[in-house]
């Protein structure tokens, strides 16, 4: 007996095709499953591919200084600690910065300049690496070793840590000049990720908090940020990725030198990502291609433990906000 709609409402729906989910759903999954693959293979080929390296260095390659194809003596300290400081000077920089444009276009720009200026500063995300790299270079690289690199040295020569810090050619390559080059690249992503963020939460949660005679930093500090900070740290975190990897603009301004004479911001030093572009297409098979591919293999596992941090750091945020309720 086929059944009557009640009065009003529309006639219920026959399924077309009940093995339409079926597809959807293995879809998904080989989707899935597919990602899962490909990740694993990479991981294998890293490991296929640095294996003489590894048999030959071990894990002794990650403290070494030595970098001469010649000889056949390989280490990696040099380009781990460029990749990692001048990943941490472009978070530095960024992160405030792309913070205070979030706020700006979510809680104080007025209406006709928040569609243009949100526009423009996702332009920036636009630019080619390329172009970074050849703008620091020829433009920002002697701005910076004119107007701040040589006043920091005559600031700051005679004191012994600062002295120490800025200490080398100022030349306008460097260290520093790859961090703040990486950080104007990666402002655009986590700028326009905190934006996005901070305009889900639900204007009921912040009129309230104005309501109640809150500041806009009140309402930022304690309302916007407990409410989407798992969105900010995924911003930071893509944001640190682009900036992990990213190769072009850094070759361009780093100074690509395989020594570590010391621990100065405006030393000419080398990266993970320019080491492999700069030396990888000549090199010789042997333990000369096995070592870039065991950078290669670094640069791997300093992603994975840094995203594996984060979600640590957001687990435990979770916990603590529970047990403050």
């Amino acid at each position: 007996m086929e059944r009557v709609a009640p009065h009003g409402d529309p006639p219920p729906r026959r399924r077309v095709a009940p093995w339409a989910d079926g597809v959807f759903a293995a879809l998904t999954h080989g989707a899935a499953w597919l990602t899962l693959a490909l990740l694993v293979a990479i991981i294998v080929s890293l490991f296929i591919g640095a294996a003489p390296s590894i048999r030959e260095f071990g894990l002794g390659f990650l403290w070494s200084k030595d970098w001469d194809p010649v000889q056949g003596k390989f280490g990696g300290l040099v380009m781990i600690y460029g990749t990692l400081m001048t990943s941490f000077i472009a978070l530095l920089i960024a992160v405030p910065v792309s913070f205070g444009i979030a706020i700006f276009l979510t809680e104080l720009s007025p209406k006709w300049l928040k569609r243009p200026l949100g526009i423009a500063v996702e332009l920036l995300a636009a630019v080619p690496s390329i172009v970074y790299g050849m703008w620091g270079l020829l433009v920002f690289g002697p701005i910076l070793s004119q107007y701040v690199q040589q006043p920091l040295q005559g600031a700051f020569g005679g004191v012994p840590v600062l002295g120490a810090l800025f200490s080398g050619p100022p030349v306008g390559i460097g260290i520093l000049s790859a961090g703040i080059i990486l950080a104007i690249m990666v402002i655009p992503f986590i700028a326009a990720t905190m934006r996005d963020v901070f305009d889900v939460t639900p204007p009921m949660l912040k009129e309230s908090a104005y309501g109640l005679g809150s500041t806009t930093w009140e309402v930022v500090w304690r309302v916007v940020l407990p409410y989407t900070k798992t969105g900010v740290v995924g911003g930071i975190m893509l944001g640190l990725g682009r900036a992990l990897g990213e190769t072009m603009a850094v070759t361009f301004v780093i100074g690509n030198f395989n020594q570590l004479d010391s621990l100065s911001l405006f030393e000419a030093a080398n990266s993970i990502t320019s080491a492999l572009a700069n030396e990888f297409a000549e090199a010789s098979e042997g333990l000369h291609q096995a070592s870039l591919i065991y950078l290669g293999l670094i640069l791997f596992m300093i992603t994975f433990v840094v995203l594996a941090c984060s979600r640590l750091l957001l687990m435990r945020l979770k916990r603590g906000e529970g047990s403050r309720t």
